[in-house]
């Protein structure tokens, strides 16, 4: 990985923390020397929370070893760092403020008792993009060649439990969150609404997945294999039975590569696409562009989106930090 050259202090040198130490116990230039402590706060909290991310990962690579594994919780580090020398996760600005005793004349800000709110989204976000950049930084290109034809041929062909479908398509499901501008969360929840988080993924004839986790339909423009199966399709609001065909994968990571394909290459879906940064109304937007034909499809959506299962199993790695 090669860390950036503007970099002005490294994750492993603790000259400058024995500095920030001696300018806290003279109290010189106390506003700054607060803002440096704010920032390494962060710097904390954020290795943390990527050593968490990594230990929630589903497996160690082949070719992981100690050596490996020192050297990316140096670069986790260093990461943490870097990141909060630039600005940071807007952590910095909260803990001035608590440990400042500064007074909040801003009226838009909570009174006592009220909820601070801070953009978890965007944070969340960040994170991915960080934990993203370590990942493909830290692999040469040979190990990634090799992974990528290995690493989502285990996945089940049905997925028993809830947990289960989101820990083993998360990653799946976060590579096409980035190539879309968009969350982990609005994938999975879309995914679980059409196959009943994984249970009920369309077969064939002979009982074999056709691994279509967005219940995308083979119409003229697909050439590839697909499954002819009877789907519930809203007619005046009435649901009624319809023979239709689907598409069929290879894989798991087809089915994603292809929704994101699909959706970016279908006029219709243009305007929902704008709201990618939004989740709640791009499934709206989705829903009216005609994706299907339930009335309550984007509520069911957000519903799962928004509920306590997806949640708990989502966000377990900074639940881990025991926060």
């Amino acid at each position: 990985m090669t860390i950036p050259s503007n970099i002005s202090q490294n994750a492993v040198d603790f000259h400058g923390l024995n500095q920030l130490r001696e300018s806290a116990l003279k109290s010189e230039n106390e506003a700054n020397t607060l803002r440096q402590v704010a920032a390494q706060f962060e710097a904390l909290f954020t290795t943390m929370m990527l050593k968490s991310m990594r230990q929630a990962s589903l497996a160690e690579g082949i070719f992981d070893s100690n050596h490996s594994k020192t050297y990316r919780e140096m670069a986790d580090q260093q990461l943490a760092m870097d990141l909060s020398q630039r600005g940071g996760l807007g952590l910095q600005d909260v803990i001035v403020r608590q440990l400042g005793g500064q007074t909040n004349t801003n009226a838009n800000m909570p009174l006592p008792g009220q909820t601070f709110s801070i953009d978890t989204v965007t944070i969340r976000q960040d994170l991915r993009r960080a934990v993203k950049e370590i990942h493909e930084n830290s692999q040469d290109t040979d190990s990634k060649e090799i992974l990528s034809g290995t690493e989502h041929k285990n996945f089940p062909q049905r997925f028993k439990t809830p947990e289960e479908f989101v820990n083993h398509l998360w990653p799946l499901a976060q590579q096409a969150a980035d190539k879309m501008g968009t969350t982990p969360e609005v994938i999975l929840s879309q995914a679980a609404l059409e196959t009943g988080w994984g249970r009920y993924v369309l077969k064939d004839g002979e009982g074999q997945s056709s691994f279509n986790l967005f219940n995308i339909k083979a119409d003229s423009r697909w050439d590839g294999e697909f499954v002819a199966k009877n789907a519930l399709e809203y007619r005046d609001g009435k649901p009624i039975a319809e023979q239709s065909r689907f598409r069929s994968y290879d894989d798991y990571a087809q089915s994603f590569e292809d929704y994101v394909s699909f959706l970016q290459s279908q006029p219709r879906y243009r305007e929902a696409l704008k709201y990618v940064g939004d989740p709640e109304t791009f499934v709206e937007k989705l829903h009216e562009a005609g994706y299907a034909t339930d009335p309550q499809y984007a509520d069911k959506i957000k519903r799962i989106m928004n509920g306590d299962t997806l949640a708990q199993i989502s966000h377990k790695n900074i639940q881990n930090l025991g926060y």
